[in-house]
């Protein structure tokens, strides 16, 4: 994997107040590949995560300290504009959030009817298109005008990363996709990860190790608020160049 990367970090650091939850984090994330951030509850993986289209700023309190760039241009300079940002770098969450009084139609087409990505004539096409990307649009093709709450929880979360790719996304961050999800469904969402990264940069916090290490091309191991380690999933999980994070992948804490 060559490139510029999708994600730089260098030295970034935020806060809640006077709680420090990421330390002077330094790490680069390939571009159409798969990201796995794996660590113990706690650890900052989520707050990373959110970092990257600033999510956090909707706490009051959140300050940011270091360098953090996506799409190489920073995310943290003045004036950086938000929506647009969050166009570029979509997020799916830990539990599958449709707007429930919209339908499974409306709930893809409101991002590009917002942000003028189409005209109304092509919103149809545009909404088939980020359905079939997320391999949804055989189930739900004949019901476009149903409720997205009539869906099952793992097509509602199919769902959301079609909502998401509505935008046209370059980045897709997932805050644990599949923790609410039964083993089907959570299947499907993996085989949809390793698609999807042909051409749209993926980042995954998960707890479930044998997930990252089936979907993930490169994995960072935190802990504690710190990045202790990162590099190609298949040697991370292997051969870790740290003891504490042999002592994670091997179930001896977390």
């Amino acid at each position: 994997m060559t490139g510029t990367p999708a994600v730089e970090a260098r030295d970034f650091s935020f806060a809640y107040g006077v709680r420090t939850i990421l330390h002077d984090i330094t790490l680069s994330v390939p571009p159409c590949a798969v990201t796995a951030i794996i660590g113990p509850s706690g650890s900052g993986k989520s707050t990373f995560l959110r970092s990257i289209n600033r999510m956090n700023d909707i706490t009051p309190g959140a300050t940011y300290r270091g360098e953090l760039d996506a799409l190489g241009a920073s995310v943290l300079e003045p004036g950086v504009d938000l929506v647009a940002l969050r166009q570029r770098v979509g997020m799916v969450f830990q539990r599958p959030n449709p707007f429930p009084t919209k339908s499974i139609f409306d709930n893809v087409a409101y991002g590009p009817r917002i942000n003028r990505l189409a005209a109304r004539r092509d919103l149809p096409n545009l909404v088939e298109d980020a359905l079939r990307r997320a391999a949804l649009w055989s189930e739900v093709r004949d019901r476009l005008d149903t409720p997205a709450t009539s869906l099952s929880g793992g097509q509602q979360q199919r769902l959301c990363i079609a909502r998401a790719l509505g935008n046209t996304p370059e980045i897709l961050l997932l805050d644990e996709p599949c923790s609410a999800l039964d083993p089907i469904a959570t299947q499907r969402i993996e085989e949809l990860l390793v698609e999807l990264k042909r051409e749209v940069t993926i980042i995954i916090v998960t707890h479930n190790l044998q997930q990252a290490a089936r979907v993930s091309d490169t994995t960072a191991f935190f802990e504690a608020g710190r990045l202790v380690e990162a590099g190609p999933t298949d040697r991370i999980f292997t051969a870790p160049a740290h003891e504490r994070t042999e002592a994670y992948i091997t179930g001896r804490f977390g």
